[in-house]
C-alpha cells in the first residue's frame, strides 16, 4: 500500500454511509409524492409542493451546515460526530414521516410537511460533513476515485434495496400500514449506514485541514467565483433534476402506463441494478479517458436510455426494463463521476490558498442536488397537473388519456432532454490530474 492509498477498511467504511443518503434520497422521490396524491388525496399540484418546499429549505441550510463542520473542532473528528447524531435523528424522523394521520387531508398534509422538513434538515448536518470527508481523507487524484467507486456502488445497493424493497412492502402489507411499514424499514437503513460510517473512519485523521477564516458570506463569495465548481455543480444539478424527475415516475408508470402495480419494484431494479456491476468499469474508463469525459459518456447513454424506454414503453414490462438498464448504467457513471471531481476542485483551492472550505463547498454542491433532486418530484408532479391526473385515497381513480400521455413524457423525454442540458455548462470545467498534481506541489 503506498502512502496515497487508504486501507481497505475506510473505503468500505466511508462507502457504508451511502446506505443511509441513498435510502434517503430515494424513497421519498419514489413513494412520498404517490404517498400524497393517492393515499391521502392530496391534489397533484399541492402535494409537488410538499415535497419541494422541505428540500428547498436544505437549499440554504446546506451551506451553513458545511461552514460549521468546517469549524469543527470535535475530539473524535472534524465531521465523524455529525455522522452518528444527525444519522440518528434522521432515521427516528423518517419512522415519523409515514407515521401520522391518514384523515382529516389538510391534517395528514401538515404532519407530512413538517415531518419533511425534520428530515430535510437532519439530513443536512449528516449529508454535507460525510460529502465533505474525501477531500480530507486523501490528497490523492486517482485514491478519490477508488473511493467513490466503494461510495456509489454502495450507493446503487443501498438505492436497490431501499427502492425496491419499499414498494414490494407496501403492497404486500396492505393501504392502512404499508407506508408505515416503509417508514420503519428505511429509518432501520439509514441508522445502519450512518453507524457503519461513523465506526469505519474511527482513528483516520484528515491528510489535510485548516479551516479558512472569514464570514460564511466571504467564503460564499470565493466558491461562487470558482469557474470550474459553478460548472460541475449546474451540470451535476441537472442530472440530479433528470434522475428525480425518472425516480418521481416509476410508481406511475407501473400503475397507470403498464397496468402492473407491481412492475414499480421491476422498473426500479432495472434502473439501479446495474450501477453493482458498471461502477468498477466506470473506474477504469476514468483512468484512461478522464473524469471528465467519463461523466459525458454517461450522461449520453441515460438520455439514450430514457429515449428508448419512450419508444418502447407500448410493449410491456420486460421491454421497458431492458431500456432502464441502459439508463442504469449511464446513471451509474454521472453519480460517480463528479462526486470524485469534486474533491479536486476543494482539494485545489485547499491547496493552492493553504485554507479548506471543503465544508462550504460541500455545502453548497449538495444545496445544489438537493434542490435538483427536490425539484424532480415538483416538475413530475406539473407534469401530473398539465395533464390533469385525477388524485384519490385509494390510487384506484380512472385516468384520462392527457394524464397518461404526461406521465410518459415526464418518465422519459423530459430526463433525457435535461441529462443533455447538463453538458453545456460541463464545457467549462479544465480539472484534470494535472491539475491536482500541480496544486498538490506547489502546496508543498
Amino acid at each position: 500500500m503506498t502512502q496515497a492509498e487508504l486501507p481497505g477498511r475506510v473505503r468500505r467504511g466511508y462507502g457504508l454511509g451511502s446506505v443511509a443518503t441513498g435510502s434517503f434520497g430515494t424513497v421519498p422521490g419514489l413513494l412520498l409524492l404517490p404517498y400524497l396524491t393517492d393515499r391521502l388525496g392530496v391534489a397533484a399540484g399541492v402535494a409537488g409542493l410538499l415535497v419541494l418546499l422541505p428540500k428547498a429549505w436544505d437549499v440554504l441550510l446546506n451551506p451553513i451546515a458545511g461552514r460549521i463542520s468546517d469549524r469543527s473542532t470535535h475530539p473524535a473528528g472534524l465531521r465523524r460526530p455529525f455522522l452518528i447524531r444527525a444519522g440518528a435523528a434522521l432515521a427516528i424522523l423518517f419512522v415519523l414521516l409515514f407515521a401520522g394521520p391518514t384523515g382529516p387531508t389538510w391534517l395528514a398534509a401538515v404532519w407530512v410537511a413538517l415531518a419533511f422538513l425534520g428530515c430535510a434538515t437532519a439530513y443536512a448536518f449528516f449529508q454535507v460533513p460525510y460529502v465533505s470527508m474525501p477531500a480530507e481523507l486523501t490528497t490523492d487524484y486517482v485514491e478519490r476515485t477508488r473511493l467513490m467507486t466503494w461510495r456509489v456502488a454502495i450507493l446503487a445497493l443501498a438505492i436497490l434495496v431501499s427502492g425496491g424493497v419499499s414498494p414490494a412492502i407496501r403492497d404486500a402489507v396492505g393501504p392502512e400500514w404499508g407506508y408505515r411499514a416503509v417508514g420503519a424499514f428505511v429509518g432501520g437503513l439509514i441508522l445502519v449506514g450512518a453507524l457503519g460510517a461513523w465506526w469505519g473512519t474511527k482513528g483516520v485523521q484528515p491528510a489535510t485541514h485548516v479551516a479558512a477564516g472569514g464570514t460564511l458570506a466571504e467564503q460564499l463569495r470565493v466558491v461562487a467565483g470558482a469557474r470550474d465548481f459553478r460548472s460541475l455543480l449546474t451540470a451535476f444539478a441537472l442530472q440530479a433534476l433528470a434522475t428525480g424527475t425518472m425516480l418521481a415516475g416509476v410508481d406511475y408508470v407501473a400503475r397507470t402506463v403498464l397496468g402492473d402495480p407491481g412492475a414499480s419494484t421491476i422498473l426500479f431494479v432495472a434502473f439501479v441494478a446495474p450501477a453493482l456491476l458498471v461502477t468498477p468499469v466506470w473506474e477504469r474508463i476514468g483512468a484512461r479517458i478522464g473524469k471528465k469525459a467519463g461523466f459525458v459518456a454517461a450522461s449520453l447513454l441515460l438520455a439514450l436510455g430514457a429515449v428508448l424506454v419512450y419508444a418502447l414503453h407500448g410493449l410491456g414490462v420486460v421491454a421497458v426494463g431492458a431500456a432502464l438498464t441502459l439508463v442504469g448504467i449511464g446513471y451509474a457513471g454521472a453519480q460517480m463521476f463528479p462526486m470524485a471531481m469534486l474533491p479536486d476542485v476543494a482539494a485545489v483551492d485547499a491547496q493552492r490558498t493553504g485554507e479548506s472550505r471543503v465544508g462550504v463547498y460541500t455545502g453548497v454542491w449538495t444545496a445544489g442536488e438537493t434542490l435538483g433532486l427536490a425539484l424532480g418530484p415538483g416538475v413530475y408532479a406539473l407534469v401530473l397537473t398539465l395533464g390533469g391526473y385525477v388524485s384519490s385515497t385509494d390510487g384506484l381513480a380512472s385516468q384520462p388519456g392527457s394524464a397518461v400521455t404526461a406521465i410518459t413524457l415526464g418518465f422519459t423525454l423530459l430526463p433525457a432532454a435535461l441529462a443533455v442540458l447538463a453538458l453545456i455548462p460541463l464545457r467549462s470545467y479544465r480539472i484534470d490530474e494535472a491539475a491536482v498534481t500541480a496544486a498538490t506541489e506547489e502546496a508543498r
